[in-house]
């Protein structure tokens, strides 16, 4: 699994899509901006790209001619989504700390980048994986319709949200105005977002594997 990781990772990942992150998450840098969109720019722009090189290419078929077997194929590919998820997601959080002391004095309308807000990322992340992988090893090879519906999904939540952190006002005070009040608050979101991340990854690649069992590669 781990040379077909490291396949991936050099031949079908454009070295573009490592820089990506540190251009994206620049975008964190502007004041009370919807700071969820940074993030789904991965979902919008990187895994389509992405998934589009790995089909020009005939990535599938030169896989299945290696030694190797259709469990490794899934968990190399899953892991190239994860590790370009929390490059984003770690880059953007470094982003924030800069935006979080450059402005002090701003009267935050959306969330603003705290630990709690973080979580939500992570879960959002969790909910686009849950949905796009499964659907995409139906056949391993098409993969708009997982598309359509993993990016609506995530932005969905991202929406709902941060409607409820606008109409909500306890909860508008605890993400944007009074977060150094409720950081075990904001710690236990974070914490809990990270484990619906990889629980939702990984029930992701269990029901991503049973399907590419019945895939016939041709």
């Amino acid at each position: 699994m781990y040379n077909l990781l490291r396949k991936d990772l050099k031949i079908g990942v454009h070295p573009m899509f490592f820089l990506f992150p540190l251009l994206m998450g620049a975008l964190m840098l502007i004041p009370g901006w919807i700071y969820f969109i940074v993030l789904l720019y991965f979902c919008w722009i990187t895994v389509p790209n992405i998934f589009y090189g790995f089909r020009s290419q005939n990535d599938l078929m030169f896989t299945a001619m290696m030694p190797v077997s259709k469990k490794d194929m899934v968990k190399a590919r899953i892991s190239v989504i994860v590790i370009l998820e929390l490059l984003h997601i770690v880059i953007a959080m470094l982003y924030g700390l800069i935006t979080t002391r450059l402005y002090t004095n701003i009267d935050y309308y959306f969330f603003k980048p705290s630990p709690g807000f973080w979580g939500l990322c992570f879960v959002m992340l969790a909910i686009f994986n849950l949905t796009l992988i499964p659907m995409y090893y139906k056949t391993a090879y098409k993969f708009g319709s997982a598309l359509i519906v993993s990016i609506t999904s995530a932005m969905l939540f991202a929406v709902a949200a941060q409607w409820l952190g606008i109409q909500n006002t306890k909860m508008s005070e605890i993400f944007n105005v009074t977060v150094g009040d409720h950081m075990a608050l904001h710690s236990s979101i974070l914490i809990a977002g990270i484990a619906i991340f990889i629980a939702f990854t990984w029930i992701a690649y269990r029901m991503a594997f049973k399907r590419f069992l019945k895939v016939e590669i041709q």
